[in-house]
């Protein structure tokens, strides 16, 4: 499978590493997005540093410096690496992502934001990070207290910060954006001559187009431009900010790319893709794709698709999803590594609800497999879970039989589930085992819910002796069976007289604490009083011991028993404890 080049967080071009294409392409080309990547202002040339410092200054009303001249050219400013791959951020992660927020957002408690707007979750703080080092903790602290003279509070603390410590406070002040570049300004000038860290930049623009600050947030990409820091992945952050409101337009930034140095290629389109996509502008993400051609020659690649694609299901639209899949196939053909792709699209079709959506999926997926391309594990799951819905057990085990036993493919815990649960609802109980032994031979390790469902499964189809085997597997492996699986259970075990398998599951109950422990007891004191009266009463006094409700009939028929051996002292004494309790 081809690399596909990973931006790092300083975002210059000798930074570059290389990773492994992922399944999701939305998800990881926004991850770019998400760093924070400058962006430009399609109404004016970039300006110098002190013009941004100018601008930011008298947001804060802070400002003491003058504007100066133009800045230099950006010609000769390292270009990125070719390739027709997605960019993304190693330390995107790292980074928040959320819509347009109203300035007065800043001052307000996140509950209050919630309470006011809850699809707009609050920005993450620095509580939401238990991990952090006193001292960046400490900073946070500062600049969350809306001190009157940011300069004057951070001075009084008298703390001596690295860039890396800059860059970890910023990210845990968006929701201060005001103080968190009153900040910035300050470790540049007291501590770093004014030389921060591109990522402490692409930080900075993050912050303030997360927050609608869009005024500042150019000038700060036009400082970045004098000191030749942009990079596409400054300028994902712009696109990402700019999607997200609805009156901006991202694609104008992207034409107008050239005027910060910038390439027009497909890299740069795919990430104004991405963010149109994530805020869900497919039809504008759509559009964007042949003004790119006809303004800069820009050509869509396979990622390109797949964005698309993604955007398709996220938005749940089929019928998209078929138009942007047909033009795919006219514009760059089958791609047999363009996995996400098909992937997105069939999930899609998937979906769509309709009657005929599992029978369109598989012809498409017939249609693929001629061009010897193929979905991946995205599909399966959905395409498995589908064919559950239909009760289709045939077609469900083609595919797994095709794409894990042919292809090689290696299921996760959730596709071994759904064929377990497929096997198990059809009544096919004497094969989901089988699938245990796969998951082990593979790696993956069942949990507490994938061993009641088997042992569920097993029970109900009367198939006791791999239940017995199964129970003791999950009690080996420190897991219990759920309420339900201990009264079915040891129901089961006790009716065939498996009284050793019954005996170690209520020992298992009592020992922690399983539910339902007062019906399971008096159920394996009645049945056993039959058979083994010994242990009958061993486990009545058991009972009355740990403070479980021996109940009066279970008593009174025990007493019964006892009285027929000459043994009514037994429950003389077991009456007695059962009177104290």
């Amino acid at each position: 499978m081809p690399a596909l080049v990973v931006a790092s967080p300083v975002g210059s071009g000798e930074d570059l590493v290389r990773a492994r294409r992922t399944p999701s392409t939305l998800s990881v080309v926004f991850l770019a997005i998400r760093l924070g990547f400058g962006g430009l202002r399609p109404d004016e040339p970039p300006r110098p540093l002190a013009a941004a410092v100018y601008k930011v200054s008298d947001l804060l009303g802070q400002d003491t410096r003058e504007p100066t001249e133009n800045p230099p050219t950006l010609a000769t400013r390292p270009h990125l690496p070719k390739s027709t791959t997605r960019l993304v951020s190693a330390a995107a992660a790292a980074m928040p992502d959320y819509r347009l927020k109203r300035l007065s957002d800043s001052a307000a408690s996140p509950a209050a934001k919630r309470a006011r707007d809850p699809s707009v979750p609050a920005f993450p703080t620095y509580k939401d990070a238990p991990d952090l080092s006193p001292k960046i903790r400490f900073l946070c602290e500062i600049l969350m207290s809306s001190a009157p003279d940011v300069d004057a509070a951070l001075d009084d603390a008298d703390v001596r910060v690295t860039s890396s410590d800059v860059e970890e406070v910023l990210r845990f002040s968006y929701a201060q954006p005001r103080a968190a570049i009153a900040f910035f300004r300050w470790a540049g000038h007291r501590h770093l001559q004014h030389q921060h860290s591109p990522y402490s930049w692409n930080l900075v623009v993050d912050l303030l187009g997360k927050n609608g600050l869009f005024e500042p947030m150019w000038d700060t990409v036009s400082s970045m431009g004098s000191q030749g820091l942009l990079s596409l992945a400054t300028f994902a952050s712009v696109f990402s900010s700019l999607a997200a409101n609805p009156a901006s337009s991202p694609l104008k930034a992207f034409v107008e790319l050239p005027l910060y140095g910038m390439d027009r290629d497909t890299r740069a389109l795919n990430s104004l893709l991405s963010a149109l996509c994530r805020a869900s502008r497919l039809d504008d993400a759509r559009a964007a794709i042949p003004v790119a051609r006809a303004e800069a020659g820009t050509r869509p690649d396979a990622d390109s698709y797949a964005i698309l694609l993604e955007g398709c299901e996220a938005a749940a639209d089929p019928r998209v999803a078929r138009e942007v899949f047909d033009e795919m196939v006219r514009v760059i053909g089958f791609d047999p590594t363009n996995v996400p792709a098909y992937d997105s699209f069939l999930t899609t079709l998937l979906s769509s609800g309709s009657s005929t959506a599992l029978m369109e999926a598989m012809d498409y997926l017939a249609t693929l497999q001629l061009k010897r391309c193929s979905p991946g594990q995205k599909f399966l799951r959905a395409a498995l879970s589908a064919h559950l819905r239909a009760r289709q057990l045939p077609g469900a085990v083609a595919l797994w039989n095709d794409f894990v036993r042919r292809r090689g493919l290696i299921p996760d815990k959730e596709l071994y589930s759904t064929m377990i649960m497929l096997q198990g609802t059809l009544g096919h109980a004497e094969v989901i085992v089988e699938y245990l032994d796969d998951m082990a031979f593979n790696g993956v390790f069942p949990d507490a819910d994938t061993y009641n469902m088997v042992l569920q499964f097993l029970l109900k189809g009367r198939k006791f002796r791999a239940a017995s085997a199964i129970f003791m597997e999950m009690v080996k492996n420190e897991f219990w069976p759920n309420e339900a699986n201990c009264s079915l259970a040891l129901q089961m075990f006790l009716d065939t007289r498996d009284w050793d398998t019954g005996i170690k599951l209520w020992s298992c109950m009592a020992a922690n604490g399983l539910a339902p422990l007062e019906e399971c007891g008096n159920l394996l004191v009645s049945k056993l009083k039959e058979e083994r009266l010994p242990e009958a009463c061993k486990y009545a006094e058991d009972m009355i011991d740990r403070g479980i409700k021996l109940s009066s009939s279970t008593l009174s028929k025990l007493k019964q028993c006892l009285v027929k051996v000459n043994k009514g002292h037994i429950h003389d004494h077991l009456l007695r404890k059962w009177k104290v309790r």
